[in-house]
């Protein structure tokens, strides 16, 4: 979502404000912005609806030096997307704020503020914030103390990044509940929501800690805690990073991480199958005392942890229960004694998956396990057992590698605790085995692309679709129903297939596609009467079934065949194909694949 970039250096700062913004771009924005302290000591700014690219050439056109500066990528929650509610926001030409995050309580402190006779300009909760700080300086605070005056008010989550024009070379940044981290340097110290944002100038970082307040200068960082402490925070020095090479051969990010899952599962699997080391130190102790499995996720990983429900229960014989993240922290549930809680997130700072994974009853959790694709992020810094996915970075918002990835976490999950728990049921080469045949299907799936692309034209002028699956491939149906909608716009909902005669059925007509996904399983005869009864509405039907499932293409029944492979893999499979279902749709509609509108990629407030 909104992205931060701070820096205080002895040199001019601005292209390196502006390369990361860049780099946050994959985040999903609406608007942007960049405010430095010039040479001459004025706090200067530009502010510009869409793309960085458009306040790139804002200041190509009129240049803004200076060695301290803050920049922000705008994901629009109060107030629509225009210049006056981008970051950062400057009150009387003082006082500069970007924030990521909510200020929930932003009304009450907005009606106190125009007691004062100060009037917001904006409809956004951060304005706010930016004139209670400027009031505080007025009054006579230093940057640091007016920003401790402050917080103690604000009810929500912040990432904040503050310059004060009267102290032109510090920037004051505070975090609670949303993502911030210090870049170190020689000569120039940096702060950002995202180390992605930063790895142009250093590889060196400190993570801050929810309550932290940092001031940060050309020279020197100090951080006090949540109580107004000194606190240490420890460095950390990531490896280097290959620079991205861009699109390579494809259009689109989201077509190249397509085909990168085979390269991408291969690396997420030769952590361990079936071992526990892969899972971390303490992994061999826990997983024979797990009684239960409770997953906490949202949005796609939601869908690989309902995949996961069924390896779990059906080889390691434990219970599972797979929560919608954002809804789990507010209801009452039950926990039961020793759960593994495992928390699923691409980015790791899904702010409504970890303030699940914090809500889950402590005296009956035996550990939290992060599945993850970034190091050293929140998720994984708060969990005591790890499994980081290997999908490199992902661009596209419309996530791909990151959910296979998952499901090749998550199988290897359920086979350590069947080792442990039903032995029985799973032999350990025949579930590695699966596991190395997913990046092999992977790669034999990608060969019918062009299959897919012609199949896509069915699409393109539609306005519905269903997607309809059964057991395992029910989760499998929803990832691709999501997709198609995120990506094409095109409304789009996905249900067990036996459930068509109650309800949905009333929906099937010429212009509603229905697509299946139609492996060959035990549940494949019900699955083909399902179908006839779409067939029987003159619904037009896109079956994609396994090559020996029998199904065969005829009036108003188009089938493409997919590559035979284990029951393990199958949902890597027919998961890639609807992925690139729904790209050459979206395409083919002209949408913006890598960057739809009004979502981010990575979900960073409530």
């Amino acid at each position: 979502m909104c992205g931060i970039v701070a820096v205080a250096a002895r040199r001019d700062c601005s292209d390196i404000l502006l390369e990361g913004l860049r780099r946050l771009e994959y985040r999903g924005y609406d608007s942007a912005g960049v405010a430095l302290i010039d040479r001459s000591g004025r706090l200067s700014s530009h502010k510009c609806l869409g793309r960085v690219a458009a306040l790139e050439a804002a200041h190509a056109d009129s240049p803004i030096q200076g060695g301290t500066g803050i920049a922000h990528t705008r994901w629009a929650t109060h107030g629509e997307p225009s210049v006056v509610n981008a970051h950062p926001h400057i009150i009387n030409d003082r006082i500069a704020v970007v924030h990521n995050g909510i200020i929930e309580n932003h009304g009450a402190l907005r009606q106190g503020l125009s007691s004062e006779g100060r009037d917001c300009v904006s409809d956004t909760d951060t304005e706010v914030v930016a004139h209670l700080i400027e009031s505080a300086v007025v009054a006579g605070s230093g940057l640091l103390a007016a920003v401790q005056l402050v917080l103690p008010k604000l009810e929500g989550a912040y990432a904040l990044a503050i310059v004060d024009r009267e102290s032109p070379n510090t920037i004051v940044v505070a975090r609670q509940g949303s993502p911030l981290v210090l870049g170190i340097g020689i000569g120039e110290h940096f702060a950002g929501s995202d180390t992605r944002a930063l790895r142009s100038v250093t590889d060196t970082f400190v993570y801050l800690e929810d309550g932290d307040i940092a001031e940060i200068t050309a020279d020197r960082y100090s951080i006090l805690n949540a109580a107004g402490e000194p606190a240490h925070r420890a460095r950390t020095r990531l490896a280097l990073q290959a620079e991205d090479e861009g699109l390579g051969r494809h259009d689109h990010f989201m077509l190249k991480e397509i085909f990168e899952q085979p390269a991408r599962l291969r690396d997420t699997v030769a952590q361990g199958a079936g071992s526990d080391d892969a899972f971390g130190v303490d992994a061999s102790t826990l997983f024979p005392r797990v009684a239960a499995v409770r997953i906490l996720a949202c949005g796609t990983s939601y869908h690989a942890g309902l995949v996961a429900r069924h390896w779990i229960e059906s080889l390691a014989r434990l219970p599972c229960q797979v929560e919608v993240a954002s809804e789990y922290r507010y209801r009452e549930s039950v926990t039961l004694p020793n759960t593994l809680a495992v928390g699923i997130s691409q980015s790791g700072e899904t702010a409504d998956t970890l303030a699940a994974l914090e809500h889950t009853d402590s005296e009956r959790v035996l550990a939290r396990l992060a599945i993850c694709n970034v190091d050293h992020s929140a998720m994984v810094r708060a969990s005591e057992l790890v499994y980081l996915t290997q999908a490199g970075t992902e661009i596209g918002v419309a996530s791909t590698k990151a959910f296979t990835t998952q499901l090749a976490a998550l199988l290897n999950l359920a086979l350590c605790l069947a080792l442990h728990h039903a032995p029985e049921t799973v032999s350990q080469l025949e579930v590695a085995e699966a596991l190395e045949e997913m990046a092999s299907a992977a790669d034999a799936v990608l060969k019918h692309d062009d299959r897919i692309k012609a199949l896509s034209r069915h699409f393109t002028n539609k306005q519905h679709a269903l997607f309809l699956g059964r057991g395992i491939y029910h989760p499998i149906a929803m990832e691709g129903a999501l997709k198609l909608k995120e990506i094409s716009y095109i409304h789009a909902e996905a249900y067990p297939a036996g459930e068509l005669k109650h309800g949905p059925l009333a929906l099937v007509d010429e212009d509603m596609p229905v697509v299946a996904v139609a492996p060959d399983d035990q549940l494949m005869g019900k699955l083909r009467s399902n179908l006839e009864e779409v067939r029987a509405r003159g619904g037009q039907l896109f079956v994609f079934a396994s090559e020996n499932a029998g199904y065969e293409s005829g009036p108003s029944c188009e089938v493409l065949e997919m590559p035979a492979c284990s029951a393990l893999a199958g949902p890597v499979v027919f998961t890639i194909a609807l992925q690139l279902l729904s790209y050459h749709v979206a395409v083919a509609r002209g949408t913006d694949v890598d960057k739809p509108r009004n979502l981010a990629k990575s979900v960073t407030v409530e």
